[in-house]
């Protein structure tokens, strides 16, 4: 199974070009789910949602939806992986309602975490609930020079059954920085090499591309070998595509399918795309 989404399920851009025209907020996820079997939920790196907001994820997606939800930044990011243990579990209990529907959750490192820390990153990864399906996603350059530092962390992820997040941003990194979202994203993103390695049954290919949706086609062609290897041997990888703004990331995330040539729900008709069909009949 190629589970095949965005960064987000919520975009006013996407508003009568990929949702309905005149749909509420409150639905998005639900028209979202209709077409593609899988998010980056990075709401919850931000901030927590309510009970009553999971709830409502629950019931929005179908049964073959899966979430894949970032661990908060506050335990990653502002604690650097020594958090406080009863805040820890209570963030863990309130998303294990949506258990059924969460395929991965997701450790994303500052690049401040580096082999130093792996001791802490040992202890941290303890106390997730071994349930939960985990990737985690380094950005310190020395896991990423295919030395010990990078083998030490990979062997840890391959014994532990993590998997390890491939981010791809070449593309990205391609085109000039001539508009706020490229050099905001140029100034968020990473420049690093992409290090491919499935270290588990889950492998997580996170590509940022350009704005001339064609031209991702040079960048993502190598990925097409790799994901139709994975799916051959039973894997279940999972490929979440950004752009700069994210406008034209449901289109990106449709070319691809197109071009990996299978069968994928990405390709039924988008919501805006029926109701144009309806309005055309009237």
């Amino acid at each position: 199974m190629l589970y095949l989404g965005c960064p987000q399920w919520s975009s006013e851009s996407w508003k009568g070009r990929c949702f309905s025209a005149h749909v509420k907020p409150k639905n998005r996820l639900v028209e979202y789910g209709r077409v593609f079997n899988s998010v980056e939920g990075n709401t919850t790196f931000y901030a927590d949602p309510t009970p009553y907001t999971v709830q409502h994820w629950l019931e929005s997606v179908p049964d073959n939806f899966r979430f894949t939800f970032k661990i908060p930044k506050r335990f990653s990011h502002e604690s650097l992986l020594e958090p406080n243990l009863d805040e820890l579990g209570a963030w863990f209990g309130l998303i294990t309602p949506l258990s059924s529907k969460i395929g991965q959750l997701m450790l994303q490192l500052p690049a401040s975490v580096g082999p130093k820390d792996f001791d802490k990153l040992m202890q941290f990864v303890g106390h997730i609930p071994r349930h939960f399906n985990l990737a985690i996603e380094v950005r310190h350059p020395e896991f990423f020079q295919k030395g010990e530092s990078e083998r030490k962390f990979n062997r840890f992820l391959l014994d532990n059954q993590i998997n390890r997040v491939m981010m791809d941003t070449r593309a990205l990194f391609s085109e000039a920085p001539i508009t706020d979202a490229i050099i905001d994203a140029q100034r968020k993103k990473p420049k690093l090499p992409v290090n491919v390695i499935a270290t588990s049954n889950q492998p997580i290919i996170r590509f940022v591309g350009c704005n001339n949706r064609e031209a991702n086609r040079s960048f993502y062609a190598p990925w097409l070998l790799k994901i139709r290897q994975w799916l051959d041997e039973g894997k279940s990888p999972y490929v979440f595509f950004h752009t700069a703004d994210n406008i034209d990331s449901p289109f990106l995330a449709r070319q691809f399918v197109t071009d990996l040539n299978i069968t994928h729900q990405v390709m039924d008709p988008f919501p805006a795309e029926l109701e144009m069909k309806q309005n055309a009949l009237f």
